[in-house]
């Protein structure tokens, strides 16, 4: 099996035991909110270009800066992996 087929194996397994009840070996992982005005401003990009590249309307891109919504689901999730880059030391955005 390839590497990534053996993560998504051991995801799998860990979300099974916890559905049973079996917290030992499940990695539980709590997603917060994103502050996406300081990830933008931190890239550098204008709201335009920020928005083109995550394929969002700018006027979603507005409203999470502006605190009307929030982002979700895989935006969320997105947002999660670009801090845990930028925090260990990983440049740009994706």
């Amino acid at each position: 099996m390839t590497t990534a087929l053996n993560k998504v194996m051991a995801g799998l397994e860990d979300a099974l035991a916890h559905a049973e009840g079996n917290d030992a070996t499940a990695e539980l992982r709590t997603l917060t909110a994103i502050d996406v005005k300081k990830i933008r401003e931190k890239t550098g990009l204008s709201q335009p270009k920020f928005a083109s590249l995550f394929t969002i309307p700018v006027g979603t891109l507005r409203n999470w800066e502006q605190g009307r919504r929030h982002p979700e689901g895989p935006a969320v999730a997105q947002g999660a992996h670009h801090r845990q880059r930028t925090a260990n030391g990983g440049a740009g955005v994706a």
